[in-house]
């Protein structure tokens, strides 16, 4: 029997939609309270609170805030409330989907992407696990024994049309969940990145040629089709139990093995 996570508290960046929304449902189920961070405009807000229905219906406790997760000053506030109402994170969660999706190269050079849209892709998608991380660390609500998960994508060693500076940030978030499971692991705490396959999300169709990209991704798949939320979801609901502290610092294919098919 693994131990029990009931009452541990998860953080989730991204939690309301796509991988973050499963994953805190999914975490929800397991007993978890989630500390959700989010960025929505009024007309998606009634969609964050069926979530936080759905969680608050398992039995867990839900506090959410929509803020700009890579603003440092929002950060601080989010993270007083978590040192007030919590007793300390269990589980990171970092599902972040903000970039730019340009060309680095254009005949027009209005057409390209810029120095600041290059740069902000790369902190909000992943420089922002970094500084989220050295904050926990420094206030003393990262858990010993936590678990830290960044969601990454095949695009960390592949290339798409107009997704250069979100393969250079996946790249990147690899490269940070790496260092930091060095340098956490004296506190036992395990940082992995996971890589989902082709996932039909809100992200997924903001990509130009993501038609293109599901057909190629359901055909390559042994299973014939998409990942899902949900898939990777339940991956997250059983690694988040202590007897897996020990796998850190890799990158985890949760995709069906739709890697692995040349």
């Amino acid at each position: 029997m693994m131990s029990s996570v009931k009452g541990r508290w998860a953080l989730v960046l991204g939690a309301s939609s796509g991988f973050g929304e499963a994953i805190s449902l999914k975490l929800a189920g397991a007993g978890l309270n989630i500390v959700g961070v989010h960025l929505d405009r009024k007309g998606t807000l009634p969609h964050v609170d069926e979530i936080v229905q759905k969680i608050e219906k398992t039995g867990s406790k839900a506090l959410f805030f929509n803020v700009n997760a890579a603003d440092a000053a929002k950060r601080t506030e989010v993270l007083a409330e978590v040192a007030a109402k919590t007793d300390g994170i269990h589980c990171l969660v970092h599902s972040l989907a903000f970039g730019s999706l340009k060309p680095f190269v254009t005949p027009d050079s209005k057409d390209r992407i810029s120095q600041d849209q290059m740069n902000m892709t790369l902190d909000v998608m992943a420089h922002s696990l970094v500084y989220w991380t050295q904050d926990l660390f420094e206030k003393k609500l990262l858990r010993e024994g936590a678990h830290i998960f960044a969601m990454t994508s095949s695009g960390g060693t592949r290339v798409w049309p107009t997704y250069g500076a979100v393969s250079a940030a996946k790249a990147a978030l690899e490269s940070h969940c790496r260092q930091l499971a060095l340098e956490l692991a004296p506190m036992n705490i395990a940082v992995n990145a996971i890589r989902a396959g082709v996932t039909d999300t809100p992200a997924l169709r903001k990509i130009p040629g993501n038609e293109k990209m599901i057909v190629i991704a359901t055909e390559r798949n042994p299973a014939r089709r998409l990942t899902t939320p949900e898939d990777v979801g339940a991956m997250i609901q059983l690694l988040v139990h202590d007897e897996a502290r020990w796998m850190t610092g890799n990158v985890l294919g949760v995709d069906g093995g739709e890697d692995i098919v040349g």
